[in-house]
């Protein structure tokens, strides 16, 4: 029996590059945070990233009059790579499947890495280090069944005065189904269902709308539900990864399941590991708001 190695020198078999690319490629596509946010590239010591915090002004001249001195502002942010991972156990009977297996891989990792990522970002637990935003902190407004289509207005009109535009909506199934429902004045459905070709579900006062998989914060005491997210997720928010997601599989290794210990190699089992190196930040979180039911528990 080979020897039990469990520590950061454990070897593993790597899965074919094009498993690894196919898990990526669906993890991105599942996380709606991913999705909404500017993608950048992201060493492994972290980067420095430029923020332009005020523009140039220009102003009118009359001929032969000086031309009018402005400058732009700038500030930047530190961007650290923070491990996330899972590890999943299969019996080697389903490993005989070879295609079933990576099917399974497919459908499995994707799905619990992203949704680990957003549920952090979302605010549903803290945060890996102090170089990983969240939006615990960001503003809120009420988007309820009572005057729904004002309170979207309310929420574009929130936004403008600080200068910012809507660049997506982030709903939960809630938020999904008020959007549905709403009319505006004429009473005209404000919903616009969106096309094959697009990856968002649809238009809300002409920006698109991307429904989340991963629940939101739920509200304690006198705070109410978040049921999604709305802002210039384009112009603000930045994540990056440091080399995708790397997979491995070992039969040799010994696994801690919540202080239970499974030999692989005793079981006739072996287990998939994938991870991440992953960052996220916000320039500036007065360029999202939070939307909650406006009901408290």
């Amino acid at each position: 029996m080979a020897a039990v190695d469990i520590n950061r020198g454990t070897t593993g078999v790597s899965l074919p590059a094009s498993v690894s690319s196919e898990i990526w490629g669906a993890t991105v596509e599942e996380s709606t945070i991913m999705k909404v946010s500017r993608q950048i590239a992201l060493p492994g010591n972290g980067v420095t990233i430029p923020m332009v915090t005020g523009e140039a002004v220009a102003n009118w001249v009359a001929e032969s009059e000086e031309k009018p001195v402005s400058r732009p502002t700038v500030s930047n942010k530190a961007m650290t790579a923070y491990k996330l991972a899972v590890i999943v156990p299969f019996s080697n009977e389903f490993k005989r499947d070879v295609g079933t297996l990576y099917a399974e891989l497919v459908r499995r990792l994707p799905a619990a890495l992203a949704k680990k990522f957003d549920s952090t970002v979302y605010g549903n637990s803290a945060a890996p280090g102090s170089n990983f935003d969240t939006l615990a902190a960001a503003p809120t407004a009420t988007v309820d069944a009572t005057g729904t289509f004002l309170d979207l207005i309310g929420v574009v009109n929130t936004l403008g005065a600080s200068g910012y535009d809507i660049s997506a909506w982030i709903a939960s199934p809630s938020l999904y189904g008020t959007f549905l429902t709403v009319t505006n004045t004429l009473g005209q459905q404000i919903f616009t269902p969106g096309n094959a070709a697009s990856t968002s579900v649809g238009d809300v006062l002409g920006s698109p709308v991307y429904k989340t998989r991963t629940a939101l914060p739920v509200g304690a005491g006198a705070t109410a539900d978040k049921i999604g997210f709305a802002g210039d997720f384009a112009g603000n928010t930045v994540w990056g990864s440091v080399q995708g997601i790397q997979v491995s599989q070992s039969d040799q290794a010994t696994l801690n399941d919540g202080g239970t210990s499974i030999n692989l190699w005793q079981r006739n089992m072996f287990a998939v590991r994938a991870e991440i190196e992953v960052g996220f930040r916000v320039k500036d979180i007065n360029a999202i708001l939070s939307l909650n039911d406006g009901t408290a528990d």
